[in-house]
Parts: C-alpha cells; structure tokens; sequence
C-alpha cells in the first residue's frame, strides 16, 4: 500500500511540475501579445453557450460525421472518465475507495465502461481514418498534410494505454474485492474473467502496477498534451469563449492598438498598424495560434489550397505558432543585455520578418498572405474557432500601410477607388448608366431628404452601375421592384464605393475615408431601410458601417424578392424551361447566413429544374473574387473561378445562379474559358436569380437582357 501511494504522489509532483513549468511559460508569452479588444470580454451568456455547443456539443466536428463522432466519444470519454481518475487517487490511499454518495452506483460503473469502450472505438476509427488519409497517399489533398502527424500517432498510442491499464486496474480489483461496484461495470467484469485464473497473490501485484500504471500514463499523457499541438484540449473553450460573436465572419474589425481602435486623423505614436512581428498579435491572437488541432479542416477546404496555391490555413498558423514559441525566450528576455546572451538561434528567429520571401527569412511567404480571398471556409469549418481571415488581413495592414508593400496589380484599383470613387476609375457621371432604356423613370436623390412615400433606397453598387453583366441584375431589380408596386430612389452620382476591396486588401486608411463619406451622405438623406444587389456592399454597410456610424436596415435583393413573391405582389407565373444551379456567394451566404431567400426564388419560377452543387451553403466553394482577389492576377495554381465552373457545369445546368455582381463576373469568365475550349455548351449562360425571377414575371424579359 505504501509503495503504491509513494509512486503515484511521486509522479504526480514531477508531472504537474513538468507540465506547470510548460503552462507558465506558455501564459506569459501569451501576455506578451497586446490587449485584445473590449467586446472580447463582453456577452458573457453568448460565450458561455458557444462553448456548451461547440466544445461541450462537439457542434463542428458532428458536421463531419464519423470524424465526429469518434472525436466526440473520445471527448465525452475523457469527461466522464474523470470520475475514474478521482478513483484511482483515492485507491492510492485506500483500496477500498470510492466516490462519496455516488461511488458504489451500478449506473455509475456501467457508463465508465461504456465510455472506456467508446473511446477505444474511437481510438481504432482515427487509426483508419488516418492511414486512409496520410500524405504519403494523397499528397496535398490530404487535410493531414503539414501536420505533425508522428506527434499524433504517439498520443493516439498514450490515450490507448490509458484505457487498457484503467480496464487492467480495474479487472484486477474485482478479483481482489476492492471494486466499488457489484454490478454494471461490463468491460471491466469480462476483464476481470481472463484475469481470475491468475489467482489472488497475482491480482494484488495487477492492481497496484495497474492504479499507478494507469496514473502515471494520464500523466505523462499531461505533460505530453502541454508540449504539443494536443494543448487544444485545454485552451479550446477559452479561445471559443473568447472568439468573436456570434462568429469570426462577416464585419472585419477596426485597427487596434494596444486595446483601442486607431484614430487614423490623428495617430499616436506609439500605434501599431496591423502586425507586422509576433508580438503585434493579440493574446487572443497568441491563443489562436497554441488552439490549433492540426486537423487540416480548414485546409481542405480552402479554395487557394485546393486550386494549387500556397496558402493553406493551417499551415500559416503553425509557422506563426512555431515562430513566437521560437521567438518567445527573446520575447520574455528581461532586458537587452539578457537577449544578448540568448543562443544564436533565437536571436536568428527573432530577427526574422514575419512576411518574407523564404530566402529572406520570412516566416509567411507574401504568396501565402495574397492568396487568400476571405472567402471565411476556413474559419466556419474550424472546431476551435480560430479566426484565420483576420490575422490574414492583420498582416495585410502592415504590409500595404507601413511597408507599401503588395501586389502591383491592385494599385490601380486603389488609385481608381481615390480618384473616382469606384475600381474602374469611371467616375460619379457614368452611375447612371443603367437606367438608359428602363421604360419608366428612377427618382434619383438630388439635395433633398428621403420623401416619406419611399420605401427603399437602392444602392446600386460599383458594379451593379458600371458593369455591363451586374447592370443586368440593377436593371431586373429595378423593373421588379415597380412591377411590385415598391417605391425606392438612388444616390446616382453621390454613391461612391463601400470600400470592401481597400478593406480586404488592408488599405484600411481609404475604407475609412470611403465610409466614413458614405455615412455622412446616407445621414444626410435620411437612409434607413437599403437594399443592395451586391453581396460585398451588404456586408459593408450591414455590418461594417456602425463601425463608423452608419447603421441601418439592410436587405440583400433576394431577400426583398422572396418576400414580395410570398406576399404575392409578384407572380412568376410564365414557365421557364431550363435546368439551374445556385452557387453561394461567400460574403452572401456563409458570412451572413443568407441561404435560403435565393433558392426560394428560383423554386417559385415555373419550368425551372433546381440542381444543387455538391458544394454549397455553409460548404460553398468561393468564385475567387473575395479578398480584393478581383483585382489581382492569379497566375499560381489554377484558376478557382474555373474551379467552381466546373463544379457548376458538372450538374448539367444550362443557367448558373448567383447573387452577387462579383460571382457573376467570375463565373461568366468560367463558363467563356470552358467555352472556348469545347468544355460548356453555347446555349450555358451565367445570371442573377432576380433576372430569372423577371423573365417569368415579365413574359418580355430576357435572362441574358
């Protein structure tokens, strides 16, 4: 009895002082990132539930269904196999303990068991899962690709020798009567079974090698987790706790240094724009880092990674995460003088740049930060809630404000967006373009206040004003939007661009300039219900623009369109025959959760044969225009709005839907580049679902017109 209680408190000291010494380190070069900001402390009930659901509920990972059910018993399994832990230690001081209250309950004995059995289930699906899996096998297909999958192959292994020397433990105290429960404990009595003919003197030595056996391999699996990506299982409820609610999409946030948004009139000094080291993250940031998984969902679902490109999710934040763990004694040194005795290595890695070319040293490869299109995947699929698109566009700021430093290509669009107002460079004269030919006229707002007697202002858009294919889409709402009896007006010449491309590119100063003219122009005219064609736009001034105060009711056009249609205030009632498919924009859908009002509409045109993608809502695959990616070169990889066209054409679709100028643009260069070469019937065109909704509304109207 001594030798057992002298071991396991033994090994519990030298774990927990392993393992402590691991965390302390961890928490201080954690605090070594900046504040985070205020709302990050804020919604206590939100945050609470997002972690009852997300970690408790597992929510994520049940979306990928046998993945997520292993992982989840496996989960559940360590939680209520707490209560064997609470066991073990008391056995180590009597061998005839048991919890107080509860501890000699059948039901109690029966779910340990059936838990221990649970995980070693589990266990034995991620052993299959991942040899189907490996990287040797798929190469970058596989979401395991870049992970340390040696590290999690080890702590498979430390979780299986938990569970057979618990069930060892366990077996050989029913055949030495000190097993709490007389019945229900199954796996643990059919273990007892092979172990009985061993006989009494053999059991005593089995249980005392299987109680400290069994502790002394939770611990080691302790100080194992704190050294590895496996730290998950501790930190993940706070980085869901403390991710941005109700989801890190959709309104990107401020500027923030040091806790407080930037006041760009009028800087001070010692503001840090974007992050342009390690040390410019937040803790928050530092937490997303040391959460990761490795469990390469988000890279399997990136489109940059998936067509080619170097980017994967992933792998950016493990290179950030072994970077500041590299970084870190620098980051911790006391004083110059103490860095200066640091060892050449970590004064190497602290002299690093964060965004570099690889033979410059730089820890994320400029390839890497200019292929993201924010399309969000990455961040809806994340188990953790790491939020990727802002530490993508975080190091962005950095570059293009303090560095100038990003792709050529976009220049001009930024020079267009200062001059003009918009990406072309056409000017506020030709905003009302579209209107030439409606037959009927558009208010258009002069110096005056919204008249009580309208209903909606309509924001047109960059391209929904200057593109000749989204004309198409302003035009259809236009002529809807009077064959509903719905009064609305324009801004014409006084829109200017939301700034959703300088924002997503990190052009933060000329969104900021951009909006904050919009705002005032829309206060001034007293603008409270929008509706808006353009998915980019909604996201801007639904959600982006209280950040500079503007906040009003924003609809996206599907969603007004449904609804007139279930108010019938619009019929579509002349068929039309032809085979459809939707895609999703991203900033539509999985930013703003907007899935339904445009399938709606498509399922109310008569003739009309719905296909969906494979890919779609919450999984949609992104056109490639997101992130400012429009207006740069995609010359890595394949192309993706090619892509997503492909995935489009392989449902025998004759029209691709989409509700967004963007996708449409990207698409329709899709459909033409398969055109061309022989890949896309002629007959294959791209449309805004309002176009089709006209065209049986309006036996006249033409879907490509």
């Amino acid at each position: 009895m001594e030798v057992r209680l002298i071991l396991g408190l033994a090994i519990t000291a030298a774990a927990f002082t392993l393992a402590g010494m691991r965390v302390l380190t961890l928490y201080k070069l954690g605090r070594a990132g900046q504040p985070v900001e205020p709302d990050r402390l804020r919604q206590a009930g939100k945050r609470l539930w997002a972690v009852v659901t997300e970690v408790l509920g597992q929510r994520k990972l049940l979306q990928w269904s046998v993945p997520g059910v292993a992982h989840f018993a496996v989960f559940w399994g360590f939680l209520i196999l707490g209560a064997t832990l609470l066991e073990g230690y008391g056995a180590l001081f009597d061998r005839d303990f048991h919890i107080p209250l509860i501890g000699t309950q059948a039901w109690l004995g029966f779910l340990e068991d059936l838990f221990t059995v649970a995980v070693l289930a589990g266990l034995a699906a991620f052993a299959i899962i991942r040899l189907r899996s490996t990287p040797q096998r798929q190469g970058r297909s596989s979401r395991f690709f870049g992970s340390h999958t040696a590290a999690a192959w080890v702590v498979l292994l430390m979780i299986f020798n938990v569970m057979w020397t618990l069930l060892l433990y366990r077996g050989a105290q029913i055949n030495t009567g000190n097993f709490p429960f007389e019945r229900g404990a199954f796996a643990s009595e059919i273990v007892a079974g092979w172990l009985a003919p061993l006989g009494r003197g053999v059991n005593d030595v089995l249980e005392t090698v299987g109680v400290v056996g069994s502790l002394g391999v939770v611990l080691a699996f302790l100080v194992i987790v704190v050294n590895s990506k496996h730290l998950h299982i501790f930190l993940a409820p706070f980085n869901v706790a403390f991710s941005r609610r109700p989801r890190g999409l959709g309104e990107l946030l401020p500027v923030y240094s040091g806790g407080k948004p930037v006041n760009f009139e009028d800087p001070g000094e010692d503001d840090k724009i974007g992050r342009g080291a390690i040390e410019d993250f937040t803790w928050k940031g530092m937490l997303d880092f040391a959460t990761c998984t490795e469990c390469g969902r988000c890279q399997s679902q990136c489109p940059a990674w998936n067509t080619g490109k170097p980017l994967s999710p992933k792998l950016l934040i493990m290179s950030l995460r072994d970077h500041a763990l590299a970084k870190g004694p620098y980051l911790l040194a006391d004083s110059e003088e103490e860095r200066a005795k640091l060892p050449r290595n970590v004064l190497a890695e602290a002299g690093r740049p964060l965004v570099g070319l690889p033979e410059a040293g730089g820890v994320i490869d400029p390839d890497v930060l200019w292929s993201c299109v924010t399309c969000g995947a990455c961040v809806e699929q994340c188990p953790v809630d790491i939020e990727h698109v802002d530490h993508i566009v975080d190091m962005r700021r950095y570059q293009v404000l303090i560095e100038s430093s990003f792709p050529p290509e976009a220049q001009t669009m930024l020079r267009n967006l200062e001059r003009a107002g918009d990406p072309w460079g056409r000017g506020a004269k030709a905003r009302l373009e579209w209107m030439s030919g409606l037959g009927f006229e558009v208010r258009v707002l002069g110096e005056e206040r919204i008249p009580d007697d309208v209903e909606y202002l309509l924001w047109v858009g960059c391209a929904g004003s200057l593109d000749d294919n989204a004309k198409k889409t302003t035009r259809a709402l236009a002529q809807l939007l009077d064959e509903a009896g719905v009064s609305f007006m324009v801004l014409g010449g006084e829109e200017r661009c939301t700034g959703d491309p300088a924002r997503r590119l990190g052009q933060e100063l000329l969104f900021q300039e951009l909006a904050q003219r919009n705002v005032e122009v829309l206060n001034t005219v007293g603008a409270k219900k929008i509706v808006v064609t353009c998915a980019h736009c909604f996201n801007s001034l639904a959600n982006e623009y209280p950040q500079v105060g503007g906040v009003y009711e924003v609809v996206h056009h599907t969603q007004l369109l449904s609804m007139l249609v279930a108010q019938g205030r619009l019929v579509p009632a002349r068929p039309v025959d032809a085979t459809v498919t939707y895609h999703d924009p991203c900033y539509l859908g999985r930013h703003n959760r907007i899935f339904s009002p445009p399938r709606e509409i498509l399922g109310s045109v008569p003739g009309l044969t719905f296909n969906e993608m494979p890919r779609n809502k919450e999984t949609s695959f992104c056109c490639g225009a997101g992130g400012a990616r429009m207006w740069m070169e995609e010359s890595i990889g394949t192309r993706i709005n090619e892509t997503r066209t492909d995935e489009a054409l392989g449902t025998g679709a004759d029209v691709v839907a989409a509700a967004c100028p963007y996708c449409i643009v990207m698409l329709t260069d899709g459909v033409a580049s398969r055109k061309s070469q022989g890949k896309a019937a002629d007959h294959v065109q791209v449309v805004d679902v309002s176009q089709l909704l006209l065209q049986s509304v309006r036996e006249e109207a033409n879907p490509a017109g």
